[in-house]
């Protein structure tokens, strides 16, 4: 029975069903491949982005951490030099006059912007001053507690690097009087910033390495403070940036940029607001501001910089007690790249239109050599029914089992007619006869015209049965030859042959008629017809992997994720087919909190009830929760609550976590409203029936 009727168009033409088989996986699969392309590329393209500026981010951390070093190695040398320890004894007073010169001389050759000597009771003796600068200037502030000084002293284990730390503005004024001035920064109102009612900022972020200064006994006789003002200092974000980004680094004249925030301001930055303005004192989006200053993880995506679109790379930086107070940014800006993957998407669709194109030539071409046969073949039986029986297929130029059935159909037109016409002669000739007996008997009497006509109708019926007989012998071997032909095409077509189904019934419907027109005396028989490559797995570094890859997800939402990730086991498991089962988790987690929320990540050691050890991964999310006609038809195949759902993605997950021995679970959490899903997994993989039953509920979270 057939549940689908082809439309008239369709149904009444070889030549249109052989178009529509010829073109239709033209029309369909093509479309698909491209956009499976295109896809494809898209993420890609994402994943090489994100790859690119994480390892510039990596350069600049490097670059950063090399000038805490130089810092802090080039104050040690100073402050183990002989020369301050003189100074410092009672008994030198001359040597004191020239210190203040030999420490703006060694600022110098260091390239600090402050080099600063206390006593032991923290007490400023000296301030290498730069040249020009005012005596006021030099004095202005030289007022340190000893207390806030031990506070900032370095252990013998720091001595060789500098620290990150933040100043207020009296401690700034305190430390480098005449750089206080670069500290004061206004703000500038900056699309998707946090609100603030701040105005300026004037705190200041400085690389400084406190050191003891000891005489030759081993004893301190004063402390040596040096290092670097990053606010507004423009130098130093500029070397970086000719590191991370050299000339030519990057194609397409994308941009490289390199950053300095405290907090979430630009403090000093290439990034241009306008022309040669630099965006100093604009500030961060509140998205980056909440993951790297707020949960202290790394960006890597794109974001928002002032005015344009950049691959972003956003790192915490840290003070000595481990607080975030900054963060150093590096990226690049994203619409060549875009403009360069949607100029080669363009090139890629015109090169599959050309082959689509072309692909659909050839096959109207090669469906032509199909249905010009049967159309002529089935016009010239037209033309015979209408009484034309010297028409003829004629040569079609083809070799195929079509070709010679239009061959084998002309031989039988022309026997056909060959013995017509020799049935109309020996018709003739019977008159004939019959007519010469009538006058030979014309003189005959009632009785010899009877018997006469008797005779007459006698010889007529033999002779019309002999030459039936010998018609139908004469034909029996064509029609046989044409039906051997038509059922040799069904059975090597097969199943093709059903677009020319109706073409082949008119051809057997005239053999029937040719073999009826002989008395049918000549019958026809009627052909009566694959798991995946297991690994052991860090189940927290799979769930991390796995927040990754649906970061662009969460990126647009107010879902905020919650880590507990305390397993200590690892899993046997196929790690695509791991990460499938995972992803689909979160995904339907984020789609259940469409106004925000938190997604919370949990990860236990576990054991089933056999003692087989393993992990138990949950997924749970802060939703409505799951109703409990909901909850009992789950793991169905083709069950969704959503409209663009296909039902399949918890079924197919737990078919993956069963296929290694593992079990799936669904509940309402009990805690707060939302749902949470389960996963437990064996370190050693077992069959299905060597898994635990679905109704043992593994516990631990």
């Amino acid at each position: 029975m057939s549940f689908w009727r082809a439309p008239r168009w369709l149904a009444g033409s070889v030549r249109n069903k052989l178009l529509a088989m010829a073109l239709l996986p033209l029309l369909v699969a093509f479309p698909l491949l491209v956009l499976a392309l295109a896809i494809w590329s898209s993420q890609a393209y994402d994943r090489l982005l994100i790859t690119k500026v994480r390892s510039d981010l990596a350069v600049a951390q490097g670059y950063f951490d090399q000038v805490l070093i130089e810092v802090g190695s080039g104050t040690l040398g100073v402050a183990d030099s002989r020369a301050l320890a003189d100074a410092l004894r009672p008994d030198t007073s001359s040597a004191r006059a020239q210190l203040s010169a030999h420490l703006a001389a060694e600022r110098e050759r260091l390239g600090l912007d402050f080099l600063v000597l206390y006593d032991t009771f923290g007490q400023p003796v000296a301030r290498g001053a730069p040249a020009g600068l005012s005596l006021e200037d030099q004095r202005a502030g030289l007022q340190v507690q000893p207390t806030a000084l031990a506070e900032t002293l370095q252990t013998q284990r720091e001595r060789t690097k500098a620290r990150l730390l933040l100043l207020d503005n009296a401690a700034l004024r305190a430390l480098v009087p005449h750089l206080a001035s670069r500290a004061n920064i206004a703000l500038v109102p900056t699309r998707n910033a946090t609100p603030t009612q701040r105005q300026t900022e004037d705190r200041a972020m400085v690389v400084q390495a406190t050191l003891p200064v000891t005489d030759a006994l081993g004893r301190r006789v004063g402390v040596l403070s040096g290092g670097l003002l990053l606010n507004q200092n423009l130098d130093f974000i500029d070397h970086i940036n000719r590191i991370v980004y050299p000339a030519g680094s990057l194609p397409f004249d994308s941009q490289g940029t390199a950053t300095l925030f405290l907090d979430d301001v630009r403090i000093t930055t290439n990034v241009r607001l306008f022309q040669d303005r630099r965006a100093i004192g604009t500030r961060v989006s509140q998205a980056v501001r909440n993951t790297v200053l707020g949960e202290g993880r790394t960006w890597l995506d794109l974001a928002f910089v002032v005015n344009d679109w950049y691959v972003s790379a956003y790192e915490p930086l840290t003070d000595a007690q481990g607080q975030r107070i900054g963060m150093l940014y590096v990226g690049f800006t994203e619409a060549p790249f875009r403009l360069m993957r949607y100029a080669m998407l363009a090139l890629i669709g015109l090169i599959f239109g050309g082959v689509m194109a072309a692909s659909a030539w050839f096959s109207l071409r090669w469906a032509r050599s199909i249905f010009q046969p049967v159309q002529r073949m089935n016009r010239t039986m037209q033309l015979v029914e209408e009484g034309d029986s010297a028409a003829r297929v004629g040569e079609l130029g083809t070799r195929d089992e079509l070709g010679a059935l239009a061959g084998h159909l002309d031989e039988l037109l022309d026997v056909i007619d060959d013995k017509t016409a020799a049935l109309q002669r020996w018709g003739e000739e019977l008159d004939q006869k019959v007519a010469e007996r009538t006058r030979e008997l014309e003189a005959s009497n009632a009785s010899l015209q009877l018997a006469q006509q008797q005779l007459v109708k006698s010889e007529k019926l033999a002779a019309i049965g002999q030459l039936t007989a010998s018609i139908a012998h004469e034909i029996n071997n064509p029609i046989a030859v044409m039906q051997g032909n038509l059922d040799l095409m069904r059975e090597t077509l097969g199943e093709a042959s059903q677009p020319v189904k109706s073409e082949l019934k008119l051809l057997d419907e005239q053999v029937e008629r040719m073999r009826i027109i002989v008395t049918q005396l000549l019958q026809y028989a009627r052909p009566t017809e694959y798991a995946g490559y297991v690994e052991t797995l860090d189940i927290n570094r799979t769930l991390e992997d796995c927040l990754v890859l649906v970061g662009h997800l969460l990126a647009q939402t107010n879902i905020e994720v919650q880590r507990d990730l305390q397993a200590t086991q690892r899993v046997g498991c196929n790690r695509q087919e791991l990460q499938q089962v995972v992803i689909n988790l979160m995904i339907n987690a984020i789609q259940a909190m469409p106004q925000g929320g938190t997604l919370r990540l949990l990860s236990r050691d576990w054991s089933d009830e056999a003692g087989r050890i393993g992990v138990r991964l949950c997924v749970k999310d802060s939703g409505p929760g799951l109703p409990p006609e909901v909850l009992e038809r789950l793991f169905r195949p083709f069950f969704t609550t959503k409209n663009d759902g296909n039902g399949l993605g918890l079924w197919i997950s737990q078919g993956l976590v069963e296929r290694y021995g593992g079990q799936i679970t669904a509940e309402n959490r009990t805690d707060v409203p939302g749902a949470s899903f389960c996963v437990a997994l064996l370190t050693e993989p077992h069959a299905p029936d060597a898994a635990p039953t679905r109704d043992g509920r593994p516990g631990g979270l």
